[in-house]
């Protein structure tokens, strides 16, 4: 709808199906994520919006379709290629840190990666970095020594959040950021993802259940139901959508009393 008009296209899916469990869990679906926009995709529970994201990032080869990151496609051979991997970023459900390492060798993880392509960094230029986002996501250098059973759940996404951004990522993509928080640690973290969208022009796909996430971070709202995209606008122009789904989840109780606010 009209708010990406002329706008380049960052990811494209087109005609995608995806055959899982007997049953076709995407059929013909499109969606766009245009440069400078935080697209928020909604749906049913165990409707595929995880298993689209997994095939955007080259983790899960769907059936059919095609999917271009950046205007390259993403499965041109057997996987994703790796020029593409180092230009997204991802966080991930409840964060994935790696338990047995500290926030700092998680946030470097990615940093050290850089040798697989060539450009491999000196340690004191990872530490720079990894401080540098440590600072931009709102945690301590102290913090960089702790392992992640020491983290709060808020910390644990902060932390989670510098990793995705360790390698300055031209497209980040997100799966549920406030699940599993309380709603003041939710809204801190979604005035902490506003202020890097604006500050970086972040351009990111962030799959989300939490209508005040939705109203607070994304610039329009893609709605999947049916194996497919069923509308994608603003959030006044899904809530006029006349789908079940919508009106479930658009006008119960918290989502008429958003709406009224909004």
């Amino acid at each position: 709808m009209g708010a990406g008009a002329g706008r380049e296209a960052v990811v494209r899916v087109r005609g995608l199906g995806t055959y899982l469990g007997g049953h076709w869990v995407h059929r013909d679906l499109d969606l766009t994520v245009h440069r400078g926009e935080i697209l928020a995709l909604v749906g049913e529970s165990g409707g595929g919006k995880t298993t689209l994201m997994r095939e955007i990032i080259g983790l899960t080869r769907p059936q059919a379709g095609r999917i271009e990151v950046l205007g390259r496609e993403v499965y041109n051979g057997p996987t994703a290629p790796y020029h593409l991997r180092v230009q997204w970023g991802v966080l991930f459900q409840q964060g994935a840190l790696f338990t047995s390492l500290t926030v700092f060798e998680n946030i470097a993880f990615p940093l050290r990666e850089l040798w697989v392509a060539g450009h491999e960094l000196e340690e004191d230029v990872i530490h720079d970095l990894v401080m540098l986002k440590l600072r931009m996501v709102g945690l301590r250098p102290a913090d960089a020594w702790k392992l992640p059973a020491e983290l709060s759940g808020g910390m644990i996404k902060r932390a989670a959040l510098a990793r995705a951004l360790a390698l300055e990522p031209e497209v980040l993509f997100l799966d549920e950021p406030t699940s599993g928080l309380d709603p003041n640690s939710a809204s801190e973290l979604d005035r902490l993802l506003d202020e890097l969208h604006r500050e970086l022009r972040l351009s990111a796909l962030m799959i989300t259940h939490d209508l005040n996430s939705m109203a607070a971070v994304a610039d329009r709202i893609a709605v999947l139901a049916e194996g497919r995209v069923l509308v994608t606008g603003t959030l006044d122009e899904v809530a006029a959508y006349d789908h079940p789904f919508v009106r479930r989840f658009f006008h119960g109780a918290r989502g008429a009393a958003l709406l009224r606010t909004g």
